[in-house]
Order: C-alpha cells, then structure tokens, then sequence
C-alpha cells in the first residue's frame, strides 16, 4: 500500500536533511505505530506519506503511485480519495458545522461520497452515525467548528478521516485531547473501522500503552538517519 524508497526530505533553508529513510514498505491493511521524540519529524513523515510533502530525492508512493509524479491538483485529487488524515491541529473549517466538517471529504471524492452512501443511505446519515459513534452528542453536531472543545473537534476530525471507507488512514496524535474512557472508545472505533474497511492505519502518537493494538511497530529513530545527510547546494 505505502512505499519509500531512499527519502531524504529537508525544510527550505535547511542546511540538513531531516529525514533520510533508506526504506519502509507498508503492507495493505496493517496497522502501525509509529513514535519517536517531539520535534523529530513524525508529522513531516506523515505528511510524506499523503502526499501533502513532496520529498526532495527519493520516492514515496501510495497505491504504486509516486506523489512526486503527480501534478499538485491530481495530488490532492489521489489524497481525497484514498487517504483519510487526522491532522494534528484538526484543520476543520471554523465557520462550518459539525456533520458538514464530517463531509468534506465527499465533497472532493465522488468515490468517498459514493461508499459514504452506499453504508449510510445518504452521505450525511453515514456522517451522523459516525459521529454518534465517536461520542458527539446530537445538540453539538449543528454547532460551527469554532465553538466546539478541542476533544469535540479532535472527535469531528476522526470522523471526517473515517467517511467513505478510505483505503489508508493517517493519524497524527488523535488521541492526545482525550480522557482515558473516550480514548478507548475511540481506539476502538478507529481500529474497528479500519478493520471492516480494511484500511490501513498509519498512527503516531507518544503514548506508547496504544502500541500493543497494532500489527507493527516502528520507532522514528530506527529508521530515519539524517545526520550524516546534508543537502548538497
């Protein structure tokens, strides 16, 4: 499903590259964990991987697809409608609300729109139910993004990355706003999804007790050797 291939990616201005990966294959379906410190490129990776990043040498390919190989409109075209992401800071649209955040992915992907249907009857009764299922309470689902708590959006934003069946889930910290019984309610919803769908789940996160629910796990620093890397001008 995912494949890197001799990546080395740096920041504009950088005088080093801060991610080397030689290689990383992620098979269809799997579940993996990924962790390492604060600031040490895990959301970069992610980033990588769904093509929102381009590396500067190497491939990264989703599907048999390179990202590098596409133009950035036919980029965001493959990411809508095969990667769902839980974004670290949630990116929801303040002035919408709830169910209408939850369907912007059917929105720009006929084909999520379409699995959306085909589960729920409609888009929207499959974008109410998931939000049922991740623990929003129906009087906040017609509330604009903006006057939700951070666990109610962290909440909108799993659900938006979960409509329409995506073939590959990113999830970057999704847990972090959230109390135990809810982050164990949620864990389970995400994993239960993905397992039905049978997406795969790439999941970062430093709570390292989550580690034992997932297929793989891969520390940062194992595969990722930047220092002796540096960017040629």
């Amino acid at each position: 499903m995912i494949e890197i291939h001799d990546l080395r990616f740096a920041w504009p201005g950088a005088q080093s590259d801060c991610l080397a990966i030689d290689e990383l294959t992620i098979a269809s379906g799997e579940r993996v964990f990924l962790h390492g410190p604060s600031g040490g490129g895990k959301s970069t990776l992610l980033g990588l991987l769904a093509g929102v990043l381009v590396p500067r040498q190497g491939r990264v390919s989703l599907q048999g697809r390179d990202w590098s190989s596409l133009s950035g409109a036919h980029r965001d075209a493959h990411r809508a409608d095969h990667v769902g992401y839980i974004f670290q800071q949630f990116n929801l649209l303040p002035y919408l609300d709830a169910t209408d955040n939850v369907l912007l992915p059917c929105r720009f992907s006929g084909k999520r729109r379409a699995r959306a249907a085909s589960e729920g009857g409609s888009p929207r009764a499959a974008a109410r139910s998931l939000l049922e299922r991740v623990g929003l309470e129906p009087d906040l689902r017609a509330r604009p993004a903006s006057m939700l708590s951070v666990g109610q959006q962290q909440r909108v934003a799993a659900a938006r990355a979960l409509i329409g069946h995506p073939e590959v889930v990113i999830a970057d910290e999704p847990t972090s706003a959230l109390d135990a019984p809810l982050r164990d309610a949620f864990m389970d919803l995400l994993l239960g999804q993905c397992a039905a769908a049978g997406s795969t789940l790439v999941f970062v996160s430093h709570d390292e007790r989550l580690a034992a629910r997932f297929d793989r796990v891969v520390p940062l620093a194992a595969i990722n050797r930047p220092a002796a890397r540096e960017v040629q001008p």
